[in-house]
């Protein structure tokens, strides 16, 4: 895997991010925060915590880590939250321009919030990311089938077959 490669992937994070959130947006506030006793309670942590995520990972590789999550009940709304993440994105993407597949091979001890520390290759790191967005994004998937709205596909396939 090269940086290409990796650019590649946010890419498509990217496209699937925001398919989720335009689907989001059209349902009305109660269902957005309802809690469907999912792993993040319901649409609005899950979204929380694939943002959360991915803030908290950006600020390992740019080596100032933060060490606090961001809140569901710290985030009023979708818009704000939306806002949030074109922020770490467009901060995610500038990172990845910096990267050379030299660096993708190095590896970076990382401290985590809650399971200790741990030594990964950023290649890792940067692939892990978007496998942990793409899981929660399925989560979403399937509690927007559980309010009855038809979800849109965030398949790689699909964003393949978009694109050209």
């Amino acid at each position: 895997m090269n940086t290409s490669d990796i650019k590649q992937l946010y890419i498509y994070n990217t496209w699937a991010n925001e398919r989720i959130f335009e689907v989001v947006s059209q349902l009305t506030s109660e269902q957005y925060v309802q809690d469907l006793k999912s792993s993040h309670r319901g649409i609005h942590g899950t979204l929380v915590h694939i943002i959360g995520a991915q803030k908290i990972w950006l600020s390992r590789w740019l080596g100032n880590p933060d060490k606090t999550l961001i809140k569901a009940d710290t985030i009023s709304s979708l818009a704000e939250l939306k806002t949030i993440w074109e922020e770490v994105n467009e901060a995610t993407m500038k990172f990845l321009d910096t990267l050379s597949d030299e660096k993708l091979q190095e590896t970076l001890a990382v401290q985590t919030i809650t399971s200790g520390a741990f030594v990964n290759t950023y290649q890792e790191m940067l692939t892990h990311l978007v496998n942990h967005s793409s899981y929660h994004r399925g989560q979403i998937i399937t509690m927007l089938r559980q309010l009855g709205v038809k979800p849109v596909s965030t398949d790689m396939i699909v964003f393949y077959r978009e694109k050209k």
